[in-house]
């Protein structure tokens, strides 16, 4: 029954777009601040339902594809990631937007090409669970079987709505007004040791730990207790002190200068070993489905293609056509990107080969495993950066290992050259990671609601499109506004206000360590070592049953994260596992079935936290539309510095409130 209901729409594809502008904005400025970004699957689908329910013959393959090109967009984002390294050291004074929006869109599209030829095995013959995909299927089915008038769909907006303004409130009196602290750090010593205890009060990045879980969130926790409860004091009890005795400034240096790399050691060896153990599944699958490919083009060209609907991706053809044409755009932009550099035309030709090459042959091996790992852990726990971290080291030691450039290391420009040449190259890997990664969980999700798959896969390439586009300027507004760390674009700029860029700072280190000859390898194989006792660690704990794990990645981050980041997110964590205690309890109580209200506080859940990271987010890229059109860095603070101490606990105190106010907003649902 569902073939004859409208799929691809213009008025899905236009609302589509404007769901993207919002979801990607928000995921820009949250992965510039903090490192991480958010699913859009979930609150697009919602919010698609709901508009899409005021007009006639709204349905929910309709409403699948709105969510489809939202997901794709906002995941997209994840460049940023990257992107910002190559102003940091210099190389781009902003982000000019034909490259900008050209190596998203090759990038984001070559990420579909890639993912189609696995749908069949891992999408439908497959037993891998794609939580998120699985969740918005479901998610789509109660809103189209919604009785009551839709209520049920315009409550879950409400949700949304609720987190949004509580979030946007907060981020609006702390960032803009300043009269609450975002943070409260305690620092004292232990004889020549240096201790932080630290708490981050963004009600964004306690939504996006609700999301990751308790397992996750008490990693996290282990990872900024390695940095901050050991090897920050360590280091800075054999380190000389400053003159001046600032404590927090010694610290954060040492943490960042050296404890940093651990934790990229530990990222890195845990994507090395979940591409290592999905090698051989990964392999199957890519084959099986090249296979059904090549079996459907025969038939098609004999005149007997009679493939159901639901079973129809893009033709063989057409894959193959768009990929060239992509591989095509990625020369033109690695050739505009060298055009303005004084190097030979040999080089020249050989740099733009040697991109291509790479960005292609590794970027398909790398579709191939986030695919499979999204539909193994979920695209929020793939590790993306440390696919990214794998990149730009693979990347930098092949063009030193070449020879192709020593010339250009001998001078200070060359290196500079060499090092944006592998930032810009690891910027096309992580855009195809990115959209893989997210690709099949919406194969996934209209696999189940009985979608078309070719139509969904030109959703898919339209929000990939539609996302590049808003990127650069909202990159552009961003760094205006906030400066990234190490790299402001006027000189009086409040360098705490800058964007930390987490990522991009991590990679573009790592690449000018490799060129320069002065990375910190002792760190990394340190954390490298670490990774590996954990993972043998995790490996045990899988063996013997239950839910306590211990990821490696989540360990990883909370070592490579600034501690405020990393605390809210297991603050959030903790929150979640409150409230499901809650409803376990309550439940007992009432001798009612625990599972049955779970999983409904768990949507409401899901829906409020989402809502938290938008409102943050948008209300984030607002401040800096006001900042870069007054020129000032505070233009509607109502307090100065003075009032710092006080904004803290203030702030302290509030952040609490709103904790409250978010478990309140989930229980009172699931105790009814």
């Amino acid at each position: 029954m569902n073939g004859d209901l409208p799929e691809l729409t213009l008025r899905g594809i236009i609302l589509g777009a404007l769901i993207t502008v919002v979801f990607t904005a928000s995921n820009v400025y949250l992965g510039l601040k903090v490192g991480l970004t958010f699913s859009s699957a979930i609150p697009a689908a919602v919010i698609s339902m709901a508009v899409l329910r005021l007009f006639s013959g709204a349905n929910i393959l309709e409403n699948n594809m709105v969510q489809t090109q939202a997901s794709a967009a906002g995941t997209l984002s994840s460049i940023i990631f990257i992107l910002p390294g190559l102003i940091m050291i210099g190389h781009w004074h902003g982000f000019p937007f034909m490259q900008t929006f050209g190596i998203c869109a090759a990038g984001g599209m070559l990420g579909v090409m890639f993912s189609i030829p696995l749908r069949r095995a891992m999408v439908v013959q497959g037993d891998l669970p794609y939580p998120e995909g699985v969740a918005a299927a479901e998610i789509l089915k109660v809103g189209s079987a919604d009785a009551g008038d839709g209520e049920e769909t315009r409550r879950g907006l409400r949700d949304i709505m609720f987190g949004g303004a509580l979030s946007a409130l907060f981020s609006l009196i702390a960032s803009g007004f300043r009269v609450f602290a975002e943070n409260l750090n305690l620092w004292f010593s232990a004889g020549a040791s240096v201790l932080r205890i630290p708490v981050g009060f963004s009600l964004a990045l306690v939504g996006a730990g609700y999301m990751i879980g308790i397992v996750a969130g008490i990693a996290t926790l282990i990872g900024v207790l390695i940095a901050w409860g050991v090897a920050v004091p360590l280091l800075t009890a054999i380190t000389p002190h400053p003159a001046d005795g600032n404590l927090a400034a010694f610290a954060n240096g040492i943490w960042s200068k050296e404890v940093r790399f651990m934790g990229a050691g530990m990222i890195g060896v845990a994507a090395v070993w979940t591409l290592g153990t999905l090698l051989r599944p990964m392999m199957e699958g890519v084959k099986a489905s090249m296979s059904t490919l090549s079996a459907r083009n025969k038939s098609a060209a004999g005149g007997k293609d009679a493939t159901e609907r639901t079973e129809r991706d893009l033709a063989p053809h057409w894959i193959i056509a768009i990929s060239l044409v992509l591989i095509a755009v990625l020369a033109v932009l690695f050739a505009a990107f060298l055009a303005e550099v004084p190097i030979s035309r040999g080089l020249f030709l050989g740099l733009i080969v040697y991109s291509v090459a790479f960005a292609f042959i590794f970027g398909f091996l790398v579709a191939a495993a986030c695919g499979y790992m999204a539909g193994l852990i979920g695209s929020s726990s793939s590790p993306i950066s440390g696919i990214g971290i794998v990149a730009v080291i693979l990347v930098s030691l092949l063009l030193l290992a070449s020879g192709t450039l020593d010339n250009l290391l001998a001078t200070p420009e060359g290196s500079k050259l060499a090092i944006a040449i592998a930032l810009f190259v690891t910027a096309a890997i992580i855009a195809i990671a990115a959209i893989s990664n997210d690709n099949l969980q919406d194969l996934k999700t209209g696999y189940l609601v009985g979608a078309t798959p070719w139509r969904q896969q030109v959703a898919l390439l339209i929000g990939c499109v539609v996302g590049a586009a808003v990127i650069p300027p909202v990159l552009e507004l961003l760094y205006n506004a906030y400066g990234f760390a190490g790299a402001l674009p006027r000189e009086g700029m409040d360098a705490g206000q800058a964007l930390a860029a987490p990522q991009a700072t991590l990679m573009s280190a790592i690449a000018t360590g490799i060129f320069t000859h002065k990375l910190n390898w002792n760190m990394i194989l340190i954390g490298v070592v670490l990774g590996a006792v954990l993972i043998a660690i995790d490996y045990l704990l899988e063996k013997r049953g239950g839910v306590a794990r211990l990821p490696v990645l989540a360990v990883g981050i909370g070592v490579y994260l600034p501690p405020t980041v990393s605390m809210a997110l297991v603050v959030g964590a903790v929150l979640a596992w409150l409230i499901e205690r809650g409803l376990r309890r309550r439940a007992e109580r009432a001798g009612q079935d625990y599972e049955a209200i779970a999983e409904q506080a768990t949507r409401r859940g899901v829906l409020v936290a989402s809502g938290l990271i938008v409102g943050e987010s948008l209300i984030g890229v607002l401040l800096a539309a006001i900042i870069g059109g007054t020129g000032k860095d505070a233009p509607l603070a109502l307090v100065g510095a003075s009032f710092e101490e006080a904004g803290q606990w203030l702030g302290l105190a509030v952040f609490v409130l709103m904790l409250w106010m978010f478990a309140r907003r989930v229980l009172p649902k699931a105790r009814d």
